[in-house]
């Protein structure tokens, strides 16, 4: 077993133009005052890093890490989740997801598709060269209009999709395992890739590509009324990344999963800060470091009411009380009687071995 790695922040939500939220070397400060041990950079955000320029040069990011050590952090992970949304957009959200892309690409599908992959490549090439084995992304969507659907579905509506998805992402993939990285997806309703079916999908067409990974999110599956203990249990060999944030799900005679269309505040389904929500974190610790999670505990914080400075200095808390620091020997090693392949078979009733039965 191993013992999981943290805590981690990502730093997506708190990335800002006020100090000491617009630069990586403040971020960085704030964030290991905060608790922290790591922190997951989006890839996107100018303000802490430069993609394009940790794509081609080793000395960018060893200075990039350098800058992070000194402050008392590390780099857990690169995110391409606005870019990696962008790889897969129905035209439906063409509008809305045109402010994720370069403003030369705004208005253009096909050429937003061409820069997303690029950002998505580049990402994957700077984690090879920060020696960082695993990335988060969306797979993006191309089906999900349909999820839920009136009037139904013509048949090969979602089986062309994934079609379409996996031969989009393939490429992708292709690269990562050329740089050794594993791409791992978070499961996220929004997502063709939003539960452990939609992903055998995905993973069937692509042949059970060896760099196509989870990242682990418990809240979005509580959102769905998924078991997210037992997909553990079913996943656990591809789960690559973990993301630790709380939900809740309080249906009632008005509204559910769907949450009537309400503001997050007034949903029976909304993210929390860690510890106010419903999710079993012992037990998901439990069970990741039962099967040998190598990987960090990042939290994500969401939440409908918390101050996010709150939730990060109380998540950075939680994280650590929750790690289990592996046992390096049995707990039942004081009773060892010391035996050997002899006494074993004379403790069953064996004859010496050579001597017949």
């Amino acid at each position: 077993m191993k013992t999981i790695k943290g805590p981690g922040l990502f730093l997506a939500q708190f990335a800002g133009n006020e100090a000491p939220f617009n630069s990586w070397d403040s971020i960085t400060k704030w964030a290991a005052e905060c608790g922290y041990a790591g922190v997951q950079v989006p890839s996107w955000d100018a303000r802490l890093i430069d993609l394009a320029t940790a794509a081609e040069s080793k000395d960018y990011c060893d200075a990039f890490l350098g800058v992070a050590l000194a402050n008392g952090v590390e780099v857990t992970e690169l995110s391409t989740h606005l870019q990696g949304q962008l790889v897969a957009v129905h035209p439906a959200f063409d509008d809305a997801f045109d402010g994720f892309a370069d403003p030369s690409v705004h208005g253009n599908p096909k050429a937003r598709q061409v820069w997303a992959v690029d950002q998505v490549k580049k990402a994957i090439s700077a984690s090879r060269n920060m020696g960082i084995g695993a990335h988060a992304t969306f797979s993006g969507a191309l089906a999900w209009p349909f999820v839920y659907p009136w009037p139904q579905r013509p048949a090969g509506l979602i089986e062309t999709a994934f079609d379409e998805l996996a031969a989009r992402w393939r490429p992708i993939l292709d690269h990562a395992d050329e740089n050794g990285v594993n791409v791992c997806y978070e499961i996220h309703p929004g997502e063709d890739l939003h539960d452990g079916v939609s992903f055998e999908m995905f993973l069937e067409r692509l042949g059970d590509h060896p760099r196509c990974m989870m990242l682990y999110d418990p809240s979005h599956y509580v959102l769905q009324a998924l078991d997210y203990l037992d997909n553990i249990d079913i996943y656990h060999e591809r789960i690559g990344m973990f993301h630790v944030k709380d939900a809740e799900l309080n249906p009632t005679g008005r509204q559910g999963v769907y949450g009537g269309f309400q503001a997050w505040i007034d949903r029976a389904g909304r993210f929390r800060s860690l510890g106010d929500g419903q999710v079993d974190f012992k037990s998901i610790f439990s069970k990741l470091t039962q099967y040998d999670f190598n990987g960090w505990a990042v939290v994500e914080w969401e939440c409908a009411m918390k101050h996010p400075e709150d939730g990060a200095r109380e998540g950075a808390a939680f994280v650590r009380d929750h790690i289990i620091r592996v046992t390096e020997r049995a707990f039942d090693d004081f009773a060892g009687a010391g035996t050997d392949e002899a006494a074993n078979r004379r403790m069953l009733g064996l004859l010496p071995e050579g001597t017949g039965r």
